[in-house]
């Protein structure tokens, strides 16, 4: 078994390539994910029975399960915001705020990858997706760490992934799954070869983190949802809306 450290600098020797793959074959990636996702969907969904079982055993909430469910509309769904990620406009090389000195030279700011990105979150399974589909859109390698309570679920996404990546003629090292709890730890020493941690979850997690971590950290501690109406609205749409925003779970 390779260590955490181990992994972490494998993902830092592939994120090169990722970083200088062209739009392209980027996207084929995202796009080549969407359809092995919808081709294994019995594995996935089989995987996350698995999960749901535990989690009946260990007694979780009937919210926290709901997070946890994946159904056929639910992959549908991850199917498609792959296939919106790959239309979105390639962030990598973009340059803003342009300007020409008096001697001639342009002066202005390019976009480039972070580099890689360690993601650690709790209960739903379709982060891994999410969080790996942005950061290889955007040529950076992905460190992703979720929950136990997910974890047989969170395997057969990264599988995914990681397929498509080898596909496309990528290092199936750009992304990488963490699956046990003890390695959150060393990954958050791993300021060598890891450029960016962000913890999804809990205040607890977040806290623990950003208390631990040797990384930089993105953080927040409280949950925000916020909606903004319009004067020209319709009230009644935006009643259920901002309900809806606050209270569906």
């Amino acid at each position: 078994m390779r260590t955490v450290a181990s992994l972490c600098q494998g993902a830092k020797n592939a994120q090169p390539a990722l970083a200088n793959a062209s739009t392209e074959t980027r996207n084929a990636v995202l796009r080549s994910a969407a359809e092995l996702l919808l081709e294994q969907k019995d594995a996935v969904i089989a995987a996350n029975q698995v999960d749901l079982d535990n989690a009946q055993k260990l007694g979780l909430s009937s919210a926290m399960v709901d997070r946890l469910r994946l159904t056929d509309e639910a992959l549908s769904s991850i199917a498609q915001s792959l296939e919106s990620i790959a239309l979105f406009d390639d962030p990598v090389g973009q340059i803003s705020e342009l300007q020409q000195r008096p001697n001639g030279l342009k002066v202005g700011r390019m976009r480039i990858p972070l580099g890689v990105v360690a993601i650690i979150f709790e209960s739903r399974p379709n982060v891994v997706i999410d969080a790996g589909a942005l950061c290889l859109k955007s040529g950076n390698a992905a460190i992703l760490k979720g929950g136990k309570e997910a974890e047989h679920s969170n395997a057969v996404l990264a599988q995914v992934l990681s397929q498509a990546l080898v596909m496309n003629g990528l290092p199936e090292d750009a992304l990488t799954l963490l699956t046990d709890r003890s390695q959150v730890t060393d990954l958050l020493q791993q300021s060598e070869s890891v450029d960016l941690v962000i913890p999804r979850g809990g205040e607890s997690l977040i806290r623990y983190v950003t208390a631990n971590s040797r990384i930089p950290v993105v953080q927040h501690y409280k949950g925000v949802c916020h909606v903004y109406v319009d004067d020209q609205a319709k009230l009644d749409m935006a009643v259920e809306i901002a309900f809806n925003a606050k209270a569906q779970r």
